[in-house]
């Protein structure tokens, strides 16, 4: 329904602590004043989301760079749990920010997109920071990218989070014969959802939610219809705004990221993932029984 929306905010932030050699997004340092202009372009972000009521709100970040590790996107989150038309405030994360600010949270409207990367910290130290989030109450998903000679760590990790907690798993899709048909049936073992992340969905012409009720902001509120459209239809700070977004098929050939074809239609991802589309936790899991 147009009264809900899913909006996927991305500002030109782009810094990171990380350097994974998978990474496809911009490995940069920014400047005091980048990430000034950043935090100023956030705070309007989130003026405008809370003069979006009663209209109900999802709201996934999804920056080039960490976010967590700066205090502007830690108060954003806090700021966006105090709202109450405000249902999910989601962020994409590698979790190597110091978590006591999340003692502040919303639990209800929180949730964490935590992603592990091998090369970058030791997985005793991931889980204990994915334990912590459990005591705290906040909803998280745990997830990895499937390098091959990442198998071990991958196994060990899923051995030390709770059966209850998903552990998802991005394909490596650059080349096409990179996994072999035991490699697809092992992350298919940690992962039950893998095989749908694998393919590149055929998307051109078919029914989406992008452009209708999901959407791509930028940091000067440009809207788009989804991370992979380039052209704008319009900005969140024209008056006539939601008058622009309506049902739309997809321009593009194929679909290959989860935050992409998570509005295809035709998948139905949300008889899946429920209420947890947006963080990517399923509504129900148990790794035992994926593993059966």
């Amino acid at each position: 329904m147009e009264d809900r929306w899913d909006i996927l905010y991305r500002g030109p932030l782009s810094s990171c602590n990380y350097a994974c050699g998978y990474c496809p997004f911009a490995k940069t340092r920014n400047t005091i004043a980048e990430l000034r202009d950043d935090a100023e372009k956030l705070v309007r972000f989130i003026d405008w989301i809370e003069c979006q009521a009663p209209r109900e709100i999802g709201v996934l970040f999804t920056p080039w760079g960490e976010a967590l590790i700066h205090r502007a996107y830690q108060q954003a989150l806090l700021r966006l749990g105090s709202m109450p038309h405000v249902r999910r405030a989601a962020i994409q994360t590698n979790l190597a920010g110091n978590l006591k600010w999340l003692e502040d949270a919303d639990r209800e409207t929180l949730a964490l997109w935590c992603t592990f990367h091998p090369t970058e910290t030791k997985v005793e130290k991931f889980a204990a920071k994915i334990r912590q989030l459990r005591r705290l109450g906040i909803r998280h998903s745990v997830g990895t990218v499937g390098v091959k000679e990442h198998f071990p760590v991958i196994t060990e990790l899923r051995g030390l989070l709770p059966d209850d907690t998903y552990l998802w798993v991005n394909a490596i899709k650059k080349h096409p014969r990179y996994y072999g048909d035991e490699h697809v049936e092992f992350l298919s073992r940690i992962d039950p959802h893998f095989p749908v992340n694998l393919r590149n969905h055929l998307s051109q012409g078919k029914a989406c939610r992008a452009g209708h009720t999901s959407f791509t902001v930028d940091g000067d509120g440009h809207a788009r219809r989804c991370h992979f459209i380039d052209r704008s239809f319009g900005n969140i700070h024209d008056v006539d705004f939601a008058e622009k977004l309506r049902p739309r098929s997809c321009p593009n050939a194929v679909c290959r990221c989860h935050i992409g074809y998570a509005n295809l239609a035709e998948l139905k991802l949300d008889r899946i993932y429920g209420e947890g589309l947006l963080e990517r936790i399923p509504a129900s899991f148990n790794a035992s029984a994926g593993s059966s």
